[in-house]
């Protein structure tokens, strides 16, 4: 990932009390690593998920790329994500689960 990209991070939140956390972790790794990131765990708690995936959507629409973190698959939200950004033509990254490595990714194109 030399190339700067505007990388959106999605996974699992919702059941999770330390979702915040492992949400900032990636963040900064992509910071670290020149991106610019948005980060849909900084949003406040307390409403449906519902109420949030439009404001997701739009974050997605602001990026050219999306972070998969391993834990996605077990969150409907990030698969509505998956599909929405495949849809939109975004790259997909894939966190590599048993190594924690965002550099370790899979890339994905359209």
């Amino acid at each position: 990932m030399s190339k700067k990209m505007k990388v959106y991070i999605a996974g699992k939140i919702t059941g999770l009390p330390d979702y915040k956390e492992n949400f900032a972790e990636v963040e900064e790794k992509l910071i670290k690593e020149g991106h610019l990131v948005m980060n849909p765990a900084i949003l406040p708690e307390g409403f449906p998920w519902e109420a949030y995936m439009p404001i997701c959507y739009a974050m997605i629409d602001a990026c050219d790329t999306v972070c998969m973190l391993g834990n996605w698959i077990d969150s409907k939200g990030a698969r509505m994500e998956y599909v929405y950004a495949k849809k939109q033509g975004k790259v997909l990254m894939f966190e590599v689960e048993d190594t924690n490595e965002i550099t370790d990714v899979h890339i994905e194109e359209k």
